[in-house]
């Protein structure tokens, strides 16, 4: 089956990685965190783990992302996503940098250390549905040094699976959107005067 044409928000098409191994975020996904998002991601250090095409990457640099660090392990995937992240980053009115790295997502995380990367402000963390992989980089993220004292990790998970939330991270906010869901978090620590209660789901339901 032919794959669909993949856009940006605004229109702009980019490449689409060849073969099923890649999942890329819905647009209307995509729409409902870009809104959400929108006073955190100007000027902004994103950091797309799993990143597959890019999409999201791009998404965060036509919003004003300063820097964008995209890992993906297949290294097909990973020159598109490269391709992608360079066209955007390179139109007109956009001034970010980017750059890509092909290894596996915990092995990135286990050798990262911040005289390589300096903190994150905001985090997309996208790996295959069913691979177990949201604990163990959650936890690997919190110890690392890898996310700003004031910022997000946004993890996109299958609804009918909501990972859990790790110790040491507060979660903000689910949203719901279809068979996709957003689950928000942040540095626990960070969280001074909040609860540890579940916020109730806001976001649009299917």
């Amino acid at each position: 089956m032919k794959r669909a044409q993949l856009r940006l928000i605004g229109g702009r098409r980019l490449r689409s990685p060849q073969g099923q191994d890649t999942r890329p975020t819905t647009s209307r996904v995509r729409e409902a965190l870009m809104n959400m998002l929108n006073a955190e991601i100007r000027g902004c250090r994103w950091l797309d783990l799993c990143s597959g095409s890019g999409v999201m990457g791009c998404e965060a640099i036509q919003r004003g992302a300063s820097h964008v660090v995209a890992v993906e392990q297949d290294a097909r995937t990973a020159a598109v996503c490269r391709e992608n992240l360079e066209l955007i980053a390179s139109s007109e009115g956009c001034n970010a940098t980017v750059k890509v790295i092909r290894q596996d997502l915990l092995r990135w995380l286990q050798v990262n250390d911040q005289e390589s990367e300096q903190p994150f402000s905001i985090v997309y963390l996208d790996p295959p549905y069913a691979a177990g992989l949201y604990t163990p980089a959650l936890e690997i993220l919190k110890r690392s040094g890898l996310v700003t004292t004031e910022g997000l990790v946004i993890c996109e998970y299958a609804s009918k699976q909501p990972p859990g939330v790790p110790a040491g991270w507060r979660e903000v906010e689910r949203r719901r959107y279809g068979s996709s869901s957003l689950l928000i978090l942040s540095p626990r620590e960070h969280c001074r005067g909040d609860t540890d209660s579940t916020p109730q789901q806001t976001g649009p339901e299917v």
